[in-house]
């Protein structure tokens, strides 16, 4: 029988291990995420006047790894259908609207979109955000001009996306079908999904994170994502730089809306694009992907993708491809 002095310390123990567990999470400023922007940034890494960022670390090496991946040539998409239909998610509804048929045989449309936003799977150039008046490696603002971007434009990535892209999934890692809007993924769920998977990320890989955003939208129905949306911890940025993953894609916007850090809305966006240089992918539609990776156990893939060449553009609507 263990003496009182002993069952005093094995509680005290216990109730330490209990309220670390339950410790809540640190609060950000503004200050924490401006000292961040020097801490994490990339600027003049490869160079006074790259434009590609971390699509640097994608290496002729890194992308003959990634081609040895395929082994049973199965793609898949990681892209939403777009939506005609405005709704409380979807403010810019995508437009197509059709030509008469011209020369008696050819049918012919126009697309009109307004692609950032939470409705239509989309990659950021890193032209897209700016802080404190800088872009991505010191361009300034001011090159963005009414017509088009002077620089840092999607055409940077002209050449594709090559790479061996990664399915963090936290709703599978936490043994639910989706993660609540009130949800935010912070560094040790990354760990934890790690040490579960035994998949270590690394230099130049395209980790895309799973919230279970359109599962959640099939069971609930449509909402206000923009205000309220599962997703990172500002410092998960600090842990994505410290293993050089080269580009981000989630099925929402990567920030946890809100980001709980007043004056600061979107610290990842900040974060990534403009101190990093990581181009994101935005509002992937990642369930038959998760549901692929499951029923194989395996969680890495070849990641393909390839935006449109659009001159001056800030980024665009895209198809990643993942191919097991």
């Amino acid at each position: 029988m263990l003496k009182a002095a002993s069952l005093f310390t094995l509680a005290a123990l216990l109730i330490g291990v209990s309220l670390r567990a339950q410790s809540p999470a640190p609060k950000l400023t503004k200050a924490d995420i401006d000292s961040m922007m020097k801490e994490l940034s990339n600027w003049g890494r490869w160079g006074k006047d790259d434009q590609k960022g971390t699509v640097n670390l994608i290496t002729p090496a890194i992308r003959k790894r990634a081609a040895s991946l395929v082994t049973e040539g199965i793609s898949i998409s990681l892209a939403r259908n777009t939506d005609p239909n405005k709704g409380i998610d979807n403010a810019s509804p995508f437009l197509v609207k059709m030509s008469p048929p011209v020369d008696g045989q050819f049918n012919m449309d126009e697309q009109t979109t307004f692609f950032h936003g939470v409705a239509t799977t989309h990659f950021d150039a890193l032209s897209h955000v700016f802080h404190d008046g800088k872009m991505y490696n010191g361009f300034p603002e001011s090159t963005i001009k009414p017509d088009a971007a002077g620089a840092l434009a999607v055409t940077a990535y002209s050449d594709g996306l090559f790479t061996r892209g990664v399915l963090v999934d936290i709703a599978w890692l936490r043994n639910v079908p989706y993660l609540d809007p009130s949800t935010v993924i912070y560094p040790s769920d990354f760990d934890a999904w790690e040490k579960k998977t035994g998949i270590h990320i690394q230099a130049g890989d395209a980790v895309f994170v799973r919230t279970g955003r359109w599962a959640y939208r099939v069971a609930k129905g449509p909402w206000d994502i923009g205000a309220h949306a599962s997703g990172l911890s500002a410092l998960c940025a600090r842990w994505l730089k410290q293993r050089d993953v080269a580009v981000l894609g989630s099925d929402s916007s990567h920030d946890a809306a809100p980001s709980g850090i007043p004056g600061v809305s979107f610290p990842v966006h900040e974060l990534l694009i403009v101190a990093m240089g990581m181009p994101l992918f935005d509002q992937c539609d990642l369930e038959e992907l998760a549901k692929a990776a499951a029923t194989r156990n395996r969680w890495t893939f070849l990641f393909t993708a390839a935006p449109v060449r659009v001159t001056g553009g800030t980024g665009g609507p895209i198809n990643p491809i993942a191919t097991f």
